[in-house]
């Protein structure tokens, strides 16, 4: 059974955290010594430079040749059976729409592990249960960020291309604004609409913009270094490891400090106002682990390691997919349910841990 003192060393490992966000604010919103402007470039500094080089720390020190293959693939059924889902709502409802869609997998998939999950699941269940959460971890930052950053650069691109192919005077809202209006023949007959980009130009643009972002490609390199290390038996040099630690020890700090920065920037803390808020609370702690109870149980999970599936799937949303919500213009404000949902994760975390202990 959790104990109190378990509790205290969750906080103590989730309280930097705050310190960091609040930092943040207040440096705009108190203080004001960084501009609006200057948020934008601080944001940018944590997209492009600390957040993959700390995605390639940590994914460099994992051992691929003893992951728990059982338990990843639970995670990757569950993730599916959203995609599936939410794929289906703007076919299915009026009120769906595939930019929401994008939000609502990152709500509900994306879990912030390393930070909040490692410390909460040792005290839980111990070592063995660290290790598969940082396991998730890595196949997280490799699959399923790298997709999620993917359908954000073909979004973009996507708007980008559609946009030169309109007439400048186009004009509205996420899709409505890249519409072409049509366009007169010289008789003055009927209407033609302005090309759209071939799929393969688009194609084309996305891959680009793609191997230009080291994001993409930070947990591909770790994890191909760490199964040549694994395999040969070899540490990297610590010319090397001192190089990338120096910047990827602030990731996690900067991705809070410019997440502090965005709040300031808004007339309320929770810009999405509380309808979105519990939209999202309802997508992070209840339809995520459902999910993944379903993925869990069919491919065979039982016991502790059916429970641990479980209660990392509860835990707060990423750091990474907020940054890169923020960074691509992707309901940002939304995202900042991920500061309430690790307001609010300790006692509902704490609450999965006990009833599922009744249940085994």
């Amino acid at each position: 059974m959790i104990s109190w003192g378990d509790i205290y060393k969750v906080v103590v490992a989730m309280a930097p955290l705050y310190v960091a966000l609040g930092l943040g604010y207040g440096s705009v919103r108190w203080w004001r010594i960084i501009t609006p402007e200057q948020c934008e470039a601080i944001n940018r500094l944590v997209s492009c430079i600390t957040l993959p080089l700390f995605t390639f720390e940590f994914t460099l020190h994992v051992d691929p040749f003893a992951m728990n293959y059982r338990f990843i693939s639970a995670d990757a059924v569950s993730k599916v059976i959203v995609a599936v889902l939410l794929a289906a709502w703007p076919k299915c409802s009026s009120k769906g729409s595939y930019c929401w869609s994008v939000t609502s997998f990152s709500l509900s998939t994306l879990t912030n592990s390393l930070v909040v999950g490692v410390p909460l699941v040792s005290a839980m269940y111990g070592r063995w249960a660290q290790d598969l959460v940082v396991q998730l971890s890595v196949v997280q930052a490799i699959v399923w960020l790298t997709l999620l950053l993917f359908v954000f650069e073909l979004r973009k691109a996507g708007c980008g291309l559609f946009s030169m192919a309109a007439a400048p005077s186009s004009a509205g809202g996420e899709l409505a604004s890249v519409e072409s209006p049509p366009l007169k023949d010289v008789d003055g007959g009927g209407a033609e609409v302005a090309p759209r980009p071939s799929f393969w130009s688009l194609m084309k643009t996305v891959w680009l913009k793609l191997a230009l972002n080291p994001n993409s490609y930070a947990s591909i390199v770790g994890i191909t270094w760490a199964f040549i290390a694994n395999r040969w038996h070899f540490e990297m040099p610590s010319i090397m490891e001192g190089s990338v630690l120096i910047m990827s020890k602030a990731g996690t700090g900067m991705a809070m400090f410019s997440m502090g920065l965005f709040m300031a920037l808004q007339e309320k803390i929770l810009a999405c106002g509380p309808s979105l808020t519990a939209f999202g609370m309802v997508l992070k702690f209840i339809a995520g682990p459902a999910a993944t109870a379903i993925g869990a149980i069919a491919v065979g999970l039982r016991g502790d390691v059916l429970h641990l599936a479980i209660i990392q799937a509860a835990l707060p949303q990423s750091i990474t997919s907020f940054i890169f919500a923020r960074e691509y213009g992707l309901h940002a404000d939304v995202s900042t349910a991920v500061i309430f949902g690790m307001l609010v994760s300790l006692p509902v975390l704490v609450a999965y841990y006990v009833v599922l202990g009744f249940m085994s």
